[in-house]
């Protein structure tokens, strides 16, 4: 998938748990587990606002293009 999802990466430089990121944007933990895996086909746009929010980042650091190589 050439989306790849850097929720963990963001969550390590906040020094936030995903418990407390759940907590804060309004959704369970196993969602925000599933987003770190990358397990998701979309996310929605008001939650990846309140992501940003609560991490205080862009989506640019959350959400990275990579092309596929052929």
């Amino acid at each position: 998938m050439p989306i790849i999802i850097e929720l963990d990466v963001m969550l390590a430089r906040r020094k936030m748990r995903s418990k407390e990121l759940a907590e804060r944007i309004g959704i369970t933990e196993q969602n925000v587990s599933l987003l770190k895996s990358g397990k998701v086909k979309g996310v929605r746009f008001d939650t990846l606002e309140k992501i940003c929010e609560a991490l205080d980042c862009q989506p640019g650091d959350i959400l990275v293009f990579e092309k596929d190589e052929e």
